[in-house]
């Protein structure tokens, strides 16, 4: 039987993917999944942050040099080999060098705890929220913050995102752009039940949160829901090991989708589905009846997706007003 299913299951990803494919290309948006190698490549044009000396305190290069790693370490921890202009190498450790790229940049930055005083959204996310909060639950908290105009229109650019240990703070275009993407996080965030500070700017802007709910919302969440649950198959069939918190989630991310485009809201709280949700996440029911459900939901959500009402697109216009409106406000 459970054979079955997976090939079952095989067979409905593949009918999915074709409908959904472009979808999957813009998930980089929706998760920071993409990671950077942190070691610096072989060829790579480099500058020295403090002078190289001899073994008798002679300065041999000056701070400042410019370098090209020869040889890059295996570990992060590792020294590489550098050759300068004049033809000799020598052996750097990583924060003794920055790339050259990067050193033209503007070092200074805007110092981050400076920037908190201008948050204006604060709310609770996550379990918390969706009320399946148990007992070793987190408390999660998402925003954003709103900088002056001045500090937007420097030199010294301001960040994305704000982070406070795990909590993190959108600055409000990027929040816009990825709300304008119906993000899953982001629309949540922006209908959370559980608002602990709010400003004017950001009453009007939940007022009208609306204006980002469109049918991007299935291609959205379904290619999401998707791609993690081929990644959870992947691990069933190679190490018989589930992740149970995160198929829950996929699963309510299933259904408030299916919701959102039947009524047209976010629906955050999932006290509703409670009991069946929780038997997920504490491993209470058979994978193959998780799957199961899983499948149903797509087929629910594709018959809701054929009759809902909602527009193409989010309202553009209305959000770049929206944000004129916000960034007028901070103009000195």
């Amino acid at each position: 039987m459970q054979f079955d299913v997976l090939c079952w299951h095989d067979i409905h990803y593949n009918k999915h993917e074709l409908l959904n494919l472009k979808a999957l290309e813009s998930m980089s948006d929706m998760l920071d999944t993409q990671s950077m190698n942190p070691i610096v490549s072989v060829g790579t044009n480099i500058v020295t942050l403090h002078p190289l000396e001899n073994d008798n305190g002679g300065v041999i290069f000056p701070k400042g040099a410019v370098g090209v790693v020869m040889q890059s370490p295996t570990v992060l921890t590792g020294e590489y080999m550098v050759r300068f202009p004049n033809g000799r190498d020598y052996p750097l450790r990583r924060d003794h060098f920055a790339v050259q790229k990067h050193f033209r940049d503007v070092q200074e930055q805007l110092p981050q705890e400076d920037l908190f005083q201008y948050v204006i959204y604060r709310c609770v996310v996550g379990s918390q929220a969706y009320g399946l909060a148990v007992d070793d639950s987190d408390e999660d908290r998402r925003g954003i913050y709103l900088p002056p105009a001045d500090m937007h229109w420097s030199i010294y650019s301001v960040p994305d995102q704000l982070h406070d240990g795990e909590d993190t703070y959108w600055e409000i275009q990027k929040f816009i752009m990825l709300a304008l993407k119906a993000n899953p996080n982001i629309l949540e965030c922006l209908n959370s039940p559980m608002v602990e500070h709010t400003t004017p700017i950001m009453d009007e802007i939940r007022e009208q949160r609306g204006i980002f709910i469109s049918r991007l919302i299935y291609q959205t969440y379904n290619g999401y829901v998707m791609s993690q649950f081929r990644k959870i198959m992947q691990r069933v069939s190679q190490k018989k090991e589930i992740n149970w918190k995160h198929a829950m989630h996929l699963i309510r991310l299933l259904i408030s989708g299916t919701i959102a485009l039947k009524e047209g809201i976010i629906p955050v709280d999932m006290r509703e589905h409670r009991d069946q949700l929780l038997a997920i996440r504490n491993g209470e029911l058979a994978w193959s009846e998780v799957n199961l459900w899983r499948l149903h939901l797509h087929e629910e959500f594709d018959h809701v997706y054929e009759q809902t009402a909602l527009p193409e697109r989010p309202d553009y216009a209305a959000a770049n007003r929206l944000l004129i409106k916000a960034r007028h406000s901070m103009v000195e």
